[in-house]
């Protein structure tokens, strides 16, 4: 993983950033709910106030150095995922996330671990066949926005999801995971995430 991807991925920007936060672009005052932006050459997410936000909804804004990270989130109700195809994948948790990275020009996939975000060297053709055939996939605003896959006991579930939602999970894994399989405190958190990634979610059905 390169130095900047890794600061792109870096579990500490998970955490809430507590009330009175500045803005990083113009040093407005913030509260805890605020919008962030990335900067796409150091691949830094960075809090950001409404204004300097919207600056950067635009394609092609500050020469495309930075990027606004969208609020919007999407349940795939349709989603289909077989066990074989899962373990193509080569996940050895029962999550990961996929993003567009624009730099490298190509689909990036990682998983969290008590470590931090992990890679996985997915080849691109295994993307294409297990993933890339999902209507969401083609969706994605490279970057900022990521594809959210979870095992659960009920089947698979794809949400895409911001960008931060991947640094919250990463987060939370790495705070809570104990031992080889997680244990009870670390699932009970990862359980309460997704239920609440679903509570936020648009639901659509390209079935």
């Amino acid at each position: 993983m390169t130095a900047g991807l890794r600061r792109f991925l870096e579990p500490q920007a998970a955490q809430q950033p507590a009330a009175g936060t500045r803005c990083e672009m113009c040093a407005e005052p913030l509260g805890e709910e605020h919008s962030h932006v990335v900067g796409l050459d150091s691949r830094n997410i960075l809090c950001s106030c409404r204004a300097c936000w919207l600056l950067f909804t635009h394609e092609g804004a500050a020469k495309g150095r930075y990027r606004a990270v969208p609020d919007r989130y999407l349940y795939e109700a349709a989603f289909r995922l077989g066990d074989a195809e899962w373990d193509e994948l080569q996940i050895p948790v029962r999550m990961a996330f996929f993003f567009r990275n624009s730099s490298l020009g190509r689909m990036v996939a990682f998983y969290p671990s008590p470590a931090g975000a992990t890679e996985s060297l997915l080849p691109l053709e295994t993307w294409e066949r297990s993933i890339g055939a999902n209507p969401l996939a083609a969706e994605l605003v490279p970057d900022v926005e990521a594809l959210i896959l979870y095992r659960s006991s009920s089947g698979f579930h794809c949400y895409l999801t911001p960008i931060d939602a991947c640094y919250e999970l990463v987060g939370l894994v790495k705070l809570h995971w104990k031992g080889f399989d997680g244990g009870q405190e670390a699932w009970a958190a990862i359980d309460a995430f997704f239920a609440g990634l679903r509570r936020r979610c648009k639901v659509t059905d390209h079935g």
